[in-house]
């Protein structure tokens, strides 16, 4: 597994994925005891991961650490197997296929653990993953753990949650002002673990030089207002490391309700070609 903190640069010609940046911090907070969320991602690959785990006596870190290996160790031998089949294994479509069966795969190697051990029973995970193209990144999620992306000094949210509240929300029976107070906005619809299937979401966002692709668990983003995250962001922009600590901190000051943990992502060079 990654450290839990620390930069990466490195491009990689045999897997043709941009030359990014790449620092991740994962913290306990202030009031729990074990921290469930995970992180990792490896430069190498193109790939970004952060899960937030639930569930079981011990559960919740275990599902999250589970989901996040088995997607890195399939993804490998996937990536490795797809350069031998030319530019078409770097598509869009193919992409799009690859996570959501790693997700999947992911989904059933979190059951099978939960089935081994009693004491695990009823665990599941969040996630939100990228995995780098040649000019676009392609995202999936599964849960309310969310990507943002910072363009100049805009931040975008680029997922929505699988969440009670969201749903209400776009039914229209709540405002978002509304959602980020509800009793109700940590009940999410969607998880790893939970069930024999996943619905996976995807999409692809293209990249840009300077982008920075935030991931998060909802340890950040329901103790601070995304507009501050954003200023964070952009008060940091010299170091991704001080910037993603600082995110954090920031959660912590507010009351640290939860683990909370934040991986950012800056492009730096297209590959060529």
């Amino acid at each position: 597994m990654q450290p839990e903190s620390g930069v990466v640069r490195t491009r990689t010609p045999g897997y043709c994925v941009p030359l990014v940046e790449i620092a991740g911090v994962s913290d306990v907070g202030r009031l729990r005891r074990r921290n469930e969320d995970a992180v990792d991602w490896d430069t190498r690959l193109g790939v970004a991961m952060v899960a937030d785990g639930m569930g079981g006596s011990q559960g919740g870190d275990v599902a999250a650490r589970t989901a996040l290996r088995s997607i890195k160790d399939d993804l490998r031998r996937a990536l490795a197997d797809g350069e031998r089949h030319g530019p078409r294994a770097r598509s869009r479509e193919v992409r799009a296929s690859l996570v959501v069966e790693l997700v999947r795969r992911a989904n059933q190697g979190v059951r099978k653990s939960a089935a081994r051990d009693q004491e695990l029973d009823g665990m599941g995970t969040t996630l939100v993953m990228t995995l780098l193209g040649p000019d676009f990144v392609t995202a999936a999620h599964v849960g309310d753990s969310r990507l943002y992306r910072l363009r100049g000094s805009r931040l975008e949210r680029l997922t929505e949650d699988h969440s009670m509240v969201q749903e209400m929300v776009t039914r229209g029976q709540m405002n978002a002002r509304q959602a980020a107070v509800s009793r109700h906005r940590n009940v999410i619809t969607r998880a790893l673990g939970i069930a024999q299937d996943v619905n996976v979401e995807v999409a692809h966002h293209v990249i840009a030089p300077g982008d920075v692709f935030m991931l998060c668990t909802d340890g950040l983003t329901n103790m601070v207002p995304e507009a501050e995250i954003g200023a964070a962001l952009i008060a940091h922009a010299h170091s991704l490391e001080v910037a993603a600590r600082n995110a954090v901190n920031i959660a912590n000051a507010r009351g640290g309700r939860d683990n909370v943990s934040v991986v950012l992502m800056r492009i730096l060079e297209l590959r060529d070609g």
